[in-house]
């Protein structure tokens, strides 16, 4: 009788915990997310990783393997959320987890990864009729494929940055304010299912940041204000071109003037200095303090 009348006494302080929770998030939204696990660990992890006091909740069934997420919807995104349960080790269908957290999972935890593209190896014998067959285009359409569905994906996101450097070594606000938005459309349409598994990792830390700081440099017309979040932009840009692939050499730059003394770092195409921190007043100054070459 003690111990049934003690279950019962458990389950109660559960569903209070639970219901006091939802009360205390403002501006609540509630959404049905699939999640991937196993069992009642994974349960666990994937709701701890999910959870922020008072502004997100995460409740996951391992048997539906449905999440329902509940979120201050002005201080937090459900990408965010997501993102948080993908670096414990979770596939959901906007992120995937890094395979080396996978991979750390204990055994029962590791379910199967219906959501990661399968890379397939062309079998060397069996191709080599084909390939004679037809001048090695099934070798063509495969590097092809593969260019197609990685280098594009980043390949606006460096563009565009370039883009609002470039507007800020001629002191033109205007112009970056109109990159920046460029720049935030190129963030927004890339597809994390076609990284490399380094750049996933990579992308999964910097993307809020890199958000952020192209929303502000986009949100004002004050060159100044854009600076300082340029500089901010570029450390996490930085992270990104050292995983990333580029067909021609990318130069790390070094101001050390800019901030009082402090310093500020850029990307740039050109190993010639050309500064977006002081432009024409000391376009010269700064050097070069690494060369990114990752083909």
């Amino acid at each position: 009788m003690n111990k049934s009348i003690s279950k019962i006494l458990v389950v109660i302080t559960v569903l209070l915990s639970t219901v006091n929770s939802f009360a205390q998030i403002k501006n609540a939204k509630t959404e049905t997310v699939k999640i991937y696990g196993n069992c009642g660990m994974c349960k666990t992890t994937i709701e701890k990783a999910g959870n922020v006091q008072n502004i997100a909740s995460v409740e996951w069934n391992k048997d539906t393997k449905l999440a329902t997420i509940t979120y201050n919807s002005a201080k937090i995104k459900q990408d965010e959320i997501l993102k948080s349960i993908a670096l414990a080790g979770y596939d959901s269908e906007k992120f995937l987890a890094p395979d080396d957290v996978y991979a750390k999972l204990p055994g029962c935890c590791q379910y199967s990864r219906e959501l990661k593209p399968v890379v397939k190896s062309n079998d060397a014998g069996g191709n080599m009729k084909n390939e004679h067959a037809s001048h090695n285009h099934s070798e063509m359409a495969t590097t092809n494929t593969a260019h197609a569905q990685n280098a594009p994906q980043l390949k606006a996101v460096f563009d565009n940055y370039f883009s609002v450097k470039d507007a800020l070594v001629k002191t033109d606000a205007g112009t970056a304010f109109d990159k920046a938005t460029a720049l935030i459309k190129a963030i927004k349409g890339v597809e994390m299912t076609k990284l490399s598994t380094d750049e996933h990792t990579v992308w999964m830390k910097v993307m809020k940041d890199l958000t952020a700081n192209a929303e502000k440099i986009a949100a004002s017309k004050d060159v100044a204000k854009q600076r300082e979040n340029f500089a901010l932009l570029s450390k996490n840009m930085y992270e990104l071109a050292k995983v990333s692939k580029h067909e021609k050499p990318i130069y790390y730059q070094h101001c050390p003037m800019y901030s009082s003394g402090k310093g500020a770092y850029w990307l740039s195409k050109e190993a010639t200095v050309k500064n977006p921190y002081y432009g024409s007043q000391m376009l010269t100054c700064g050097n070069v303090q690494e060369t990114i070459s990752n083909k």
